[in-house]
């Protein structure tokens, strides 16, 4: 069995795709350890039609947020890497600072140290330069800045279409063989 992938879905817009990084993972049989944060909870109420529950069931294990005693806060448990899809520029700054407040970020800090792939999907626009400065210093430290962007050479015909094409670059990333996009065969 592969190492579980954490999943941390924080409080920027765009929970959607945390919660299909789940259903992937899922179907693939790959197993995920989730970590919501307490405004990423309130984001998945507003945009999505998707309970707590229901997204709780789409992974192996669940962790609160605060509790930074939880076995993905250690260097020791196996993880295979980690996703934060989206990510806000709140925790990218615990991240880039490693400022470990938080499970989310202590887990992204253990990820980075133990030189597993970290892919944040950082979801905000316009960026300033003190955004930029935060990626420029996440990635200096062995992050992947994988903003969300669509990509459309593969006719997308639904929402969940650019979604999966998204999510399906970031497990790239993370070294996930998978199937769920099309990808560019050439012109």
């Amino acid at each position: 069995m592969s190492a579980p992938l954490i999943v941390g879905i924080s409080g920027a817009t765009g929970a959607i795709y945390g919660i299909e990084a789940l259903r992937a993972l899922k179907e693939l049989g790959h197993p995920a350890h989730l970590i919501v944060s307490e405004m990423g909870q309130r984001t998945i109420d507003i945009e999505t039609g998707c309970s707590m529950e229901d997204v709780r069931a789409l992974a192996e294990e669940t962790y609160s947020n605060k509790d930074l005693a939880a076995a993905v806060s250690s260097g020791s448990f196996r993880a295979g890497g980690m996703l934060i899809a989206p990510c806000s520029i709140k925790t990218l700054s615990g991240i880039a600072h490693s400022f470990s407040y938080n499970l989310m970020i202590r887990a992204a800090d253990v990820t980075l140290k133990e030189k597993r792939p970290l892919v944040l999907m950082v979801r905000e626009t316009p960026l300033h330069k003190g955004h930029l400065e935060l990626m420029t210093k996440a990635a200096d430290i062995g992050a992947v800045i994988h903003p969300p962007v669509p990509a459309f050479y593969h006719n997308p015909q639904s929402i969940t279409d650019l979604v999966r094409q998204s999510i399906g670059r970031a497990l790239d990333h993370l070294g996930v063989e998978h199937d769920i996009m099309e990808r560019w065969n050439g012109a």
